[in-house]
C-alpha cells in the first residue's frame, strides 16, 4: 500500500525513535549511521512485528490497535502526554484513562492552598481521599491532620461522623450530591475497581448509603453553595469551586470562599484568633 501523504503519526514515532540512546537499552552502538533505536529494535522492544511498525512510520496499513499503541508506548518510553499524542494521531481518541493513586502532593500545590488565609481548600483524589488542606479547611470544615490517613476521605466523614452529619444545613440533599459526584469522578478516572471496597464497607455501615449508591445518580462536580453549622462560629456561608490540578488529573482542588462580607469578617477573626 502506498503512504499516506500526511502521515503526522509517523513522523511522530520516528521522532521519539531518534531521540532514545541504542546503548541505555542494550543495543549496541557501533555502525550506526543515525542516532537512536532501529526500527527492529523498537519493535522488539514493543513485541511487535517489525513490518508492521515499519509500516506504522511510513503510513502504510490500517489503523493500529489500542493494545498495539500501548506497547509501543511503553517500548518508546513515551510520557503520559506523549501517550495521549500518540492515541490520537493514530486512533482519533485518547487512550482509556489508567488512574493512579498518590498520597501527597507537591510542596508548590501546598503553598498554593496556604495562600488563601480565609478560604478552606482542599486538595482530593478521584476517590475523593484528602491528601492536602490549608489552616482554614481545618478550622472551618475538618481537622483531616487529627485523623489518621485511611480516614480522610469525604465519603467515610460524611456517613460515619456525627459531626460532619449535624454540620449541613440539609445532609439528606448533600449526601445524595456527594454521593452522586463521586460516582462521576471515580469513573471518569478510571477508578471504579479502586473504590469497591470503599463502596461495599460503607454500604454494610449505612442503609442510607446503600440507597443512594442503588440510585445510580451522577452529578457533576464544580461550584454550588455550601451552608454548615460550625459548633463554635454558628452558620457559615461558602461559594465553593473545584479546579483540576494541571499535570495531575486524579487530584481536585476545592476552594471554598466566603459567601458574604459578613461571612468573610467572621472568618477573619476566627483565624486571628487560633
Amino acid at each position: 500500500m502506498p503512504a499516506h501523504p500526511d502521515n503526522a503519526l509517523g513522523r511522530f514515532l520516528r521522532d521519539r525513535r531518534l531521540r532514545l540512546d541504542a546503548a541505555a537499552f542494550g543495543f549496541s552502538g557501533t555502525r550506526r549511521r543515525t542516532p537512536g533505536l532501529r526500527r527492529e529494535e523498537v519493535a522488539q522492544r514493543a513485541n511487535i512485528s517489525p513490518t508492521w511498525y515499519t509500516w506504522l512510520e511510513q503510513g502504510r496499513g490500517g489503523a493500529p490497535s489500542a493494545d498495539v499503541l500501548n506497547r509501543i508506548s511503553a517500548g518508546l518510553m513515551l510520557t503520559e502526554p506523549e501517550r495521549e499524542h500518540l492515541f490520537m494521531l493514530g486512533l482519533g481518541r485518547p487512550p482509556e484513562v489508567r488512574y493512579k493513586s498518590f498520597d501527597d502532593v507537591t510542596p508548590r500545590l501546598q503553598r498554593v492552598l496556604d495562600a488563601l488565609p480565609i478560604s478552606p481548600a482542599f486538595i482530593k483524589t478521584a476517590t475523593w481521599d484528602v491528601v492536602a488542606w490549608n489552616a482554614a479547611a481545618a478550622m472551618l470544615l475538618t481537622d483531616y491532620g487529627a485523623l489518621p490517613r485511611e480516614q480522610r476521605n469525604i465519603l467515610r466523614l460524611m456517613f460515619s461522623d456525627s459531626r460532619v452529619r449535624t454540620a449541613q444545613e440539609d445532609w439528606q440533599s448533600v449526601a445524595r450530591y456527594v454521593v452522586a459526584a463521586f460516582r462521576a469522578d471515580a469513573t471518569r478516572a478510571g477508578a471504579d475497581s479502586e473504590i469497591t471496597q470503599l463502596v461495599e464497607e460503607l454500604s454494610r455501615q449505612s442503609a442510607e448509603f446503600d440507597a443512594l449508591w442503588r440510585d445510580n445518580d451522577v452529578a457533576g462536580h464544580a461550584a454550588g453553595l455550601k451552608r454548615i453549622h460550625h459548633p463554635q462560629h454558628g452558620l457559615i456561608e461558602l461559594e465553593f469551586s473545584v479546579f483540576a490540578v494541571d499535570g495531575r488529573p486524579d487530584l481536585g482542588m476545592i476552594v471554598y470562599n466566603p459567601a458574604t462580607e459578613e461571612t468573610a469578617e467572621r472568618i477573619r477573626a476566627v483565624m486571628a484568633n487560633r
